[in-house]
């Protein structure tokens, strides 16, 4: 008989559902095969690996979203939170609206709300890594695709990838021909949201592509200054945002091209609506009776934006290789959110202990990299990829009080970060038979990071005003894949990720915090698979990490401040499912699914308790909480997403309607466990039926976001009362596109 590690025996476990989920595959095939003739899906390529490669041969677990259905999941005009639960493990949030998006997959992720955030989900935006998270709002259009890479990708991508990359790349210029899309849709509470891009060929060796968006929503809260809603002060919850980007392609020959790519993005509306005491003591539940259209508050409540950028990627055919440049630059011109904290006035609603007041803001940002890459073409079974890497980022950035009935400043904070960072990288395949192929990778990195405060007012800033911190790592992973027949696939993998030390500004009660450098080692294995004669595809696999050091944000408690600490040990295991299929010729469904379990594992950690919440762990002999044992935070066990698309064609047309559903099970707020701060189960669904002319320029469409209105307390405000906030409203719209 043979002998399980734990470890493996935990997996074994946890992965039971998967195993089931694989069963039920020979069924689904018979069901295939007795169906109408449908057509072969077609396949999918990534650039998972930093290569174009079939995303049934990657060895890495990764989603990607293309073409219909990115389109579907953004045609409400929301921004980036929206991927959350659109693919397996992935869950997007933030307490500061569109301009401030925090990632997780599988579970691992940061709620850092600071201003020099780090997170271990790295966005990579057309090659650049985006690193503070004000970067990472970057809005969605004329994009090519959106590559989900779940667990660590330190050897290829580095900038603190621990947890997995979120890759966009946006569509590029070509110099066939004159062509372009424009797509305007109108929806509930005036909301606009405009996109187009054109792409235009200047010479055989020029080809330039110009996207712009426009993004619009009327305030539609009402605002009042007593709680009997009589005295209406305004109104909120409006955006107005605007992006753009200009791309040029410079192909003189066969063996070079150089594209050239600026963009910036402008955004101005409400900050995030705190609502106070918006959950029922005792309960999760939003509090009886209460009307989301209207809100209590003598705060001021406003965000202004602009970001800017600019790279350069640089590609020589040389043969035997290919060398790649990447030069990025990115800036935060400013930012500032400023809002209503208590989530309410002296009055109420319900009890609110004090009133604050605060805004969060960055003077600057300039984020400068450089990537040299050199990538083997060797026909033969040995291929490899090397590189150096550069990133330098100085930020300042700022946080201010005020006193909520005379809108004076009472306090004010200013910090800067110095942070600079070099790796080696280097990766090789080989091709054991035609059937199976190994790679690993090595990367070492130096991160070092100088922190300090640059003025404070009315603040007593306890400890040191600054600090410095340097870290240097060597991470590894590695990798095999077997080919079991022409449509089934296999593969396991094993890999290291880095994060390297996070510091935190000083606050009235809090000197400056410093976490330790944490680092993962992660295990998964899973299948690929084509089905039904490549009309249905399949991948499923299941994991296992250790992360030693984990940062952790405390995050209010019983005072507003915002310090981090390292957890000894947290593990994840879980298992992750996707599946598309053609049932008949105009019939298509997909489905993803998955399951992440966490746990922090540390007995020694603690920290202070809410205000008024009911706490449902531990309290030890000091009044603080007991952390060990509970899920890190916006951690859900459970992530479903299913679509369904039907069709009608017609003599001059086709008619279609669209089904797509998105769940995320319950979740934690922060580090504790309270009854009222874990976030319910939240279940969206969107509706679209579209009609495609017959020449295939032209589609119509009417569409729902959230059609059943699911609201939720999607976060919360822990030191004052019950504080919380909700996700996005139901969204009823129509929409006009067109290609040329």
């Amino acid at each position: 008989m043979i002998k399980l590690s734990k470890m493996h025996q935990r997996v074994l476990r946890a992965h039971g559902a998967a195993l089931a989920i694989a069963t039920l595959l020979p069924a689904g095939a018979a069901f295939a095969q007795s169906t109408t003739a449908a057509p072969e899906l077609q396949s999918v390529t990534v650039t998972a690996q930093r290569r174009t490669e079939n995303i049934k041969e990657v060895p890495v677990s990764v989603t990607a979203l293309k073409g219909e259905r990115l389109d579907t999941i953004v045609s409400g005009g929301e921004d980036i939170r929206v991927l959350a639960a659109k693919v397996p493990s992935l869950n997007v949030e933030s307490s500061n609206g569109r301009t401030f998006p925090r990632f997780y997959i599988r579970g691992y992720g940061n709620t850092d709300f600071n201003t020099f955030a780090s997170q271990p989900v790295s966005l990579i935006y057309d090659d650049v890594v985006q690193e503070n998270p004000i970067l990472k709002g970057y809005p969605i259009f004329d994009v090519a695709s959106v590559e989900v890479l779940r667990g660590p990708q330190g050897t290829l991508f580095g900038r603190n990838t621990p947890a997995g990359v979120v890759k966009l790349e946006s569509e590029k210029p070509n110099s066939k021909k004159v062509e372009g899309y424009y797509n305007a849709s109108v929806a509930s509470h005036k909301t606009i949201n405009v996109d187009g891009a054109v792409n235009v060929p200047l010479s055989p060796e020029w080809a330039m592509r110009f996207s712009a968006l426009r993004q619009h929503r009327d305030n539609y809260v009402n605002n009042y200054a007593d709680t009997a809603f009589t005295t209406k002060t305004g109104e909120l919850d409006g955006y107005n945002e605007h992006a753009e980007r200009l791309q040029f392609l410079y192909t003189p020959s066969s063996t070079f091209n150089a594209l050239f790519n600026v963009h910036q993005r402008m955004t101005t509306g409400s900050a995030r609506l705190f609502r106070a005491n918006l959950i029922t003591k005792g309960s999760n539940d939003i509090a009886a009776g209460l009307d989301l259209d209207k809100i209590v508050s003598n705060a001021q409540n406003f965000q202004n934006l602009k970001t800017s950028g600019a790279n350069v990627r640089l590609s020589w055919d040389l043969g035997a290789v290919k060398l790649y440049s990447v030069t990025g630059f990115e800036q935060v011109n400013r930012y500032l959110s400023r809002g209503d904290i208590d989530g309410g006035t002296p009055a109420g609603p319900g009890f609110i202990p004090f009133q604050v007041e605060t805004a969060g803001g960055i003077t600057g940002v300039k984020q400068y990299t450089q990537e040299l890459r050199i990538e083997s073409k060797d026909a033969g079974p040995l291929n490899y990829q090397a590189g150096l890497y550069y990133f330098n980022e100085d930020a300042n950035g700022y946080s201010d009080n005020f006193n909520s009935t005379t809108g004076a400043q009472t306090s004010h904070l200013a910090s800067h970060q110095k942070n600079t960072a070099w790796a080696a990288f280097g990766s090789v395949n080989y091709a054991l038979s035609e059937l199976w192929t190994v790679r690993g990778g090595l990367r070492y990195t130096n991160d070092e990071k100088d922190f300090n405060t640059v003025s404070a007012v009315n603040v007593v800033q306890i400890g040191p005003s600054s600090v410095n911190e340097s870290k240097h790592k060597v991470n590894w992973d590695l990798s095999t894949s077997y080919k079991l027949n022409k449509d089934v696939n296999v593969y396991a993998r094993a890999a290291t990720g880095f994060r390297a030390p996070s510091i935190a500004a000083a606050s009235a009660s809090v000197p400056i915090t410093v976490a330790d450098a944490e680092t993962i080692t992660s295990f998964e294995a899973g299948i690929k698979a084509d089905l039904f004669e490549r009309r249905g595809r399949v991948a499923l696999s299941v994991y296992d990490f250790e992360v030693k050091n984990q940062q952790l944000t405390v995050v209010g408690g019983n005072s507003n401040v915002n310090r981090l600490i390292n957890a000894a040990k947290t593990t994840g295991r879980g298992a992750e499912v996707d599946f598309e299929a053609f049932i008949t010729s105009d019939f298509k469904v997909t489905a993803g699914g998955s399951y992440n379990f966490t746990e922090i594992k540390d007995a020694s950690l603690s920290v202070n308790k809410c205000a008024q919440c009911t706490i449902t762990d531990p309290i030890n002999a000091a009044g603080r909480v007991v952390i060990d044992g509970n899920p890190l935070p916006q951690a859900p066990k459970l992530t479903l997403n299913a679509s369904a698309r039907y069709q009608w064609n017609l003599a001059d047309g086709q008619l279609y309607t669209l089904v797509d559903v998105s769940h995320r099970s319950k979740v934690n707020f922060f580090l504790y466990e309270a009854v009222e701060f874990t976030g319910k189960a939240l279940t969206e669904t969107g509706l679209r039926v579209g009609y495609i002319f017959s020449n295939g320029k032209y589609e119509v469409a009417a569409f729902g976001r959230n059609i059943g209105d699911t609201r939720r307390v999607t976060g919360g405000i822990d030191f004052n009362n019950l504080t919380g906030f909700t996700n996005e409203p139901r969204v009823v719209g129509v929409q006009f596109k067109g290609n040329f």
